[in-house]
């Protein structure tokens, strides 16, 4: 395989199905946490190695190591793997994306923004998702019955049982205060704004065609997905909150062997649903415009990404990122019609973001 993110909660996942099944690493990409990938090298002795940055190949204990995107793309299109796992973080997943379906390879999808911003240029046939919602989803769909709405469920983030009128002054420590685990930055800071789920239910869109999506808190984080039957039927997917599942079955296709743990229902006493109200989260009050034009995904996150920067940087408040979000979303009336529209819409929208008062 060839992973990329490597180092991150995904990757280091996905190193954990490798051993077990004893599955070969041709490549591994990663980005500054050297120290963690040192390591993945020494027990997974990859033939290539790429890092983000030029000045951390030194560091990389590695005789074949390079950096760059430039150099991601290459190892994609010259090596003979033929799956590729996509776990990095952010628009910067979307080109290496592109070139693993141009090679003909599979690819495992953990990077979301892939097909928030250019799902209508991916061919989804090839997509193997590994969000454990979007696995949930495809691993109910597996009958002939019809199908009436398809649900994923959230968390409901950092703030979810905050006063409201506390937001305004919530920080960055805050944000990344996640109820149920540990997660990256960036999607810990999306989970807190709902963005995170915005983007899972276009993820779904383009994975499953069109219909009717929706989502819902479920504090527990133990249901991932639901699926409504035209019968009038819903069933639920039930699992602990565990990544190798979905990359288990996304590098194997099929799995009896034991994953995770069963849940024993007897020990949770009970769930909580809560619906996802746009007072606490004001992304959702786009949710349906979005869905009925999906090619938005640009714009959205181009702007989220760019909030987030500021954000991060101490520039503006919490409640100021799903502001901007919106302003972008009104400002910019653009859908891409190829790949370089949607690089072309991206800057804008970044630089729109940028300019606006902190």
């Amino acid at each position: 395989m060839i992973l990329l993110g490597s180092t991150g909660s995904i990757g280091v996942n996905t190193l954990r199905i490798a051993e077990q099944f004893g599955l070969n690493v041709d490549t591994l990409v990663a980005g500054r946490n050297i120290e963690r990938l040192n390591s993945q090298i020494r027990q997974h002795s990859p033939r290539q190695v790429i890092v983000m940055r030029e000045e951390d190949c030194s560091r990389v204990e590695h005789p074949n190591v390079r950096s760059g995107e430039a150099a991601i793309l290459d190892a994609i299109e010259n090596s003979a793997s033929e799956s590729v796992i996509n776990a990095l973080v952010g628009f910067a997943g979307f080109r290496p994306t592109l070139k693993a379906l141009e090679c003909g390879k599979k690819v495992a999808l953990a990077n979301k923004e892939s097909l928030v911003v250019g799902g209508a240029f991916v061919d989804t046939s090839r997509i193997i998702p590994i969000d454990s919602e979007h696995f949930g989803l495809w691993y109910l769909n597996q009958t002939s019955r019809p199908v009436s709405r398809m649900v994923i469920t959230a968390s409901g983030g950092a703030f979810r049982d905050w006063p409201l009128e506390a937001l305004k002054n919530a920080t960055l420590e805050d944000a990344l205060k996640h109820p149920n685990w540990s997660m990256g930055q960036k999607i810990t800071i999306d989970s807190a704004s709902m963005m995170n789920k915005l983007f899972e239910l276009l993820e779904a869109r383009w994975l499953f065609g069109e219909g009717e999506y929706d989502a819902l808190i479920e504090t527990k984080s133990l249901i991932h997905a639901l699926i409504d039957y035209q019968d009038g039927s819903t069933t639920a997917h039930f699992a602990h909150a565990d990544m190798r599942l979905p990359i288990a079955y996304a590098l194997m296709g099929k799995v009896d062997t034991p994953i995770v743990e069963r849940i024993d229902l007897s020990r949770i006493a009970s769930l909580e649903f809560r619906p996802i109200e746009p007072e606490r989260y004001p992304l959702w009050s786009i949710k349906e415009e979005m869905l009925r034009d999906p090619r938005s995904g640009v714009v959205l996150n181009a702007a989220n990404e760019a909030s987030i920067e500021l954000f991060v940087a101490g520039k503006i408040g919490f409640v100021e990122i799903s502001r901007r979000i919106l302003m972008a979303y009104d400002h910019f009336p653009d859908r891409p019609d190829s790949v370089d529209e949607v690089f072309d819409i991206d800057a804008r929208v970044r630089a729109y973001i940028r300019s606006l008062a902190c």
